[in-house]
């Protein structure tokens, strides 16, 4: 089972979503902002990718934030709360690939993990 998290008007996210679509790739496609994003998914990525991958620190997003909302964004904890309150401050696109995560898109990444 593959999965894709992002949002569809994101640049990257199309990127990725056109590379799995020309691969032939069977996928499932989860916008964060329509259909929302449980503490479980958020817990599941961090147990293989760490919350500074996870927080888009080069975004707008994350530098509209107060200095005292990034400030708090300490921990895995904190990333969490953060990103389930705004999914915009996740980098995008997410990758699931069974137990895999994959941040971003990286079409050689994605021809290895995928075997495309």
């Amino acid at each position: 089972m593959i999965t894709l998290y992002g949002i569809p008007n994101c640049d990257t996210v199309k990127k990725a979503r056109t590379w799995l679509d020309q691969a032939g790739l069977d996928y499932q496609f989860h916008d964060f902002k329509k259909a929302g994003l449980d503490k479980g998914t958020v817990d599941l990525w961090l147990k293989q990718v760490s919350w500074e991958i996870l927080v888009n620190k080069k975004g707008m997003t994350w530098r509209n934030l107060s200095d005292a909302s990034k400030a708090s964004v300490v921990s895995a904890a904190t990333a969490t709360t953060l990103m389930l309150e705004n999914t915009s401050v996740i980098k995008r696109p997410v990758l699931c690939i069974k137990d895999q995560v994959l941040v971003g898109f990286d079409a050689d990444l994605y021809k290895k993990s995928l075997n495309a």
